[in-house]
This record gives C-alpha cells, structure tokens and sequence, in this order.
C-alpha cells in the first residue's frame, strides 16, 4: 500500500456524497482521496495550498541566486558543442563505412 501523507482520509465516494462535510471536518488538515484504498489526490485547505507556493517560490528564488553566485554564465553554444562532442553516436571510420559498403553491392 502506498503511504499516505495525510492523517485524515476519505475515500471519492464518501467526497462525492457530502463535500462540504468533509471539507468541515479536515479543517485546516489535508486530506488524502482515495481510490480502492490508494490516495487518488490530496485536499488542501487554500491557506495551507498558498503557503505551499510561497514556500516554492522562495526555494526556489534561493536555487537561482545560488546558481548566479555559482561562477560565471557560460554561453549555451559553448555548452551544447561540449554535450554533443561528450555525447553524440560515435563516427565510424572509413573503413567501416568501406566494408558496409562493399557488404550491400555484395547482396
């Protein structure tokens, strides 16, 4: 069973019956929704959901400022030649090409 990050649960079909009682009991609580007893969604209060997405922001806006305080930028073209020389499918050499070749006029 998958754990569930609430300790109030209700299942969809006891939410579909009475929403708003179930928002009145949860409070400021989340709780997990389940379906055939695995959680199918989350509710969240909206003062709980906006200090969530102030909290990301924030972690978020630190990740940046540590990334600019990081080094200096260096130019997307420099970075995506360094991939693709790191990464690209090896070339083959002429030699092989030469046997493929000679393979197909063959058959």
């Amino acid at each position: 069973m998958e754990q569930l990050l609430a300790t109030r649960s209700v299942s969809i079909t006891e939410l579909k019956r009475s929403p708003s009682a179930v928002l009145e009991q949860a409070g400021a609580e989340p709780v997990a929704v389940l379906n055939h007893n695995r959680p199918a969604a989350y509710l969240l209060s909206p003062a709980v959901y906006e200090s969530m997405l102030q909290r990301l922001n924030a972690d978020l806006r630190t990740a940046i400022m540590e990334g600019i305080d990081s080094g200096p930028a260096i130019p997307a073209d420099d970075l995506f030649d360094e991939l693709t020389a790191r990464y690209a499918e090896p070339k083959h050499s002429t030699a092989t090409t030469a046997i493929k070749s000679r393979s197909k006029r063959g058959a």
